[in-house]
């Protein structure tokens, strides 16, 4: 598969290297729209961790992500012919939302591109970004489909394509966070963890960590659905992931850049097996001075980060947002060491909480299906709300599944334990009911139809 942000560079020319100092440089031209995002110490997981934990409150922007760094460092570079000619872009929503924001303060009109999958919260805000200087286009069910589509109008119209993570540009003016974090902390932390999807981001803090802060660990964290940089690392270049959940939508990327892909293979490592899919981790330990490793992380225990977030700190985390705060369960730090944890963005549609929580639990151990069969005699369901049922368990869900026969016959019966260790006890309990009870296991084709 070609890169469908190949055509930037035959656009503007030859795209300037990625560095510390172009870094530093976009820092400089970013100043006058954004103000530093805090750097917050979070008392919760710095106990959990027994680290100073810090987040880098990207959610807090004027957009509620990182992306408008990259955006506006990009097109505060373009050319007059390129402005005029209009830009073009495809996003999962948030670059979107920093392409629209640079649009309508740089007086620039623009067509933004994004997958039909992106919450409604994300397209009422890139509309409000722009006003009248964007077009927003809804293409296909994944960012992928988005950026074909933008490709192709830039092949067709001579616009000037606005790439989301793979233009040097971007990755600078994402690179920032990194400059703004080591001011902030008046030293260099010992851990620095970075959401990925596309990659760019992590290029940007990684090749500014690693000329001025070299000591720092950096870990890339990304959904396990969709683990394209890992992919990238393993097969020695970018791949294309024939399939991706796309539920971490900031995040969920099948074919990384070839451009991040190139500053991020500089920072050294190796490859080992973990879990079900390979990380990237140095020789060294995972968090010692230097090292780089890559991980994944499951959707449900981002759901888990981001419901703490939001119970815990009043913190509203898009899921791609929480992949930092859901990896620091997953992994051991030094005591005492200060960790730096990037909370990417807070654009979360709340007509998705349902499915948050419903992760979540299903994640911690705590919701179960199953397809109950029972007997056609008067009193089965007492009998099954009686026996089979803990004292802390509660139905959540009960639907028959043949619709013309409610009274008897089989049913979808979803059970939500008091605690995890009940499961066990409740198979128990349904072995000796004179009930049939199948579970249905999560990711099985029956579960997924389902539920």
């Amino acid at each position: 598969m070609s890169d469908p942000f190949a055509v930037a560079e035959k656009v503007s020319g030859p795209l300037p290297e990625l560095t510390a100092d172009e870094i530093d440089a976009a820092a400089k031209r970013i100043s006058n729209i954004m103000e530093p995002t805090p750097l917050q110490r979070i008392p919760r997981l710095s106990a959990l961790t027994g680290a100073e934990v810090y987040l880098k409150r990207e959610d807090l922007t004027a957009v509620r992500s990182y992306k408008l760094r990259g955006a506006y460092n990009l097109m505060v570079q373009l050319t007059d012919a390129e402005k005029a000619a209009g830009v073009v872009t495809a996003s999962a929503g948030n670059h979107a939302q920093g392409v629209a924001f640079a649009c309508k303060a740089m007086g620039v009109k623009g067509r933004i591109y994004v997958p039909t999958t992106t919450p409604k919260q994300k397209r009422d805000r890139i509309r409000v970004h722009g006003g009248d200087f964007v077009d927003l286009l809804a293409v296909g069910d994944t960012y992928d489909a988005a950026a074909a589509a933008a490709a192709d109008d830039v092949a067709r119209t001579g616009a000037t394509m606005v790439p989301p993570f793979d233009d040097p540009r971007t990755a600078a003016g994402q690179g920032t966070i990194a400059a703004e974090f080591l001011e902030q902390l008046g030293r260099a932390p010992d851990l620095v963890v970075v959401p990925v999807g596309g990659g760019g981001c992590l290029a940007g803090i990684g090749t500014y960590l690693r000329e001025r802060s070299p000591q720092t660990a950096i870990l890339g964290v990304e959904p396990s659905g969709a683990a394209s940089m890992t992919a990238a690392l393993v097969a020695g270049g970018p791949v294309t992931l024939p399939t991706i959940d796309p539920f971490v939508d900031g995040a969920a990327v099948r074919r990384i850049g070839a451009v991040p892909y190139s500053a991020i293979s500089r920072f050294g490592g190796r490859v080992r097996s973990h879990a079900s899919l390979p990380l990237l981790t140095t020789t060294e330990s995972d968090s010692g001075a230097g090292s780089f490793r890559m991980m994944h992380v499951d959707e449900g225990a981002i759901c888990t980060a981001m419901l703490e977030l939001y119970q815990n700190e009043g913190v509203i985390a898009e899921p791609a947002g929480a992949l930092s705060v859901a990896a620091l369960r997953e992994i051991e730090v030094e005591p005492g060491s200060t960790v730096v944890c990037l909370l990417s963005g807070g654009n979360n549609d709340i007509s998705r909480y349902g499915e948050v929580i419903e992760r979540s639990l299903v994640h911690q151990g705590l919701k179960h299906y199953f397809l109950v069969d029972f007997p056609q005699e008067p009193g089965a369901l007492r009998r099954f709300l009686d026996e089979v049922l803990g004292p802390e368990d509660d139905i959540t869900l009960f639907e028959y599944v043949k619709r013309n026969n409610r009274e008897t016959g089989a049913a979808l019966v979803g059970i939500e334990l008091g605690a995890p260790e009940g499961l066990e006890s409740l198979l128990e309990r349904m072995d000796r009911a004179p009930i049939q009870c199948e579970r249905l296991e999560p990711n099985s084709p029956a579960y997924r139809y389902l539920t």
